[in-house]
């Protein structure tokens, strides 16, 4: 039996600071993750179609690159204005090793 390798990320929200522990495979992507373990109001309006902006993370701090923008989530970016490339929309930003470690601050 292979034990799944956990998968930690360092959350900020309005100066509140958690840890939260996963395993690949186990959510779809970062904002099922975060609606399950830290449901917050208005979080993910569009269930993860990259489209509505309303779950918006900045990757303050990860040990591994991550994947590009991709889909939905530049065109959605580019909409609000938002070109700093540390921010992500939590919908388009799977579970893995490439957020192990990671501090996300949450602005949504």
């Amino acid at each position: 039996m292979q034990l799944k390798e956990e998968i930690l990320i360092n959350l900020i929200r309005d100066d509140q600071h958690l840890t939260i522990r996963t395993y690949h495979g186990e959510y779809r992507n970062l904002m099922l993750l975060l609606f399950d373990q830290i449901y917050y109001d208005d979080f993910g309006e569009c269930k993860g179609m990259g489209r509505c902006g309303t779950c918006i993370v900045q990757i303050t701090s990860s040990t591994a690159p991550l994947p590009p923008r991709d889909r939905n989530e530049n065109t959605t970016l580019t909409k609000l204005d938002l070109a700093d490339p540390s921010l992500r929309l939590s919908c388009q930003l799977l579970i893995d090793r490439s957020l192990h470690n990671s501090t996300i601050t949450l602005l949504s």
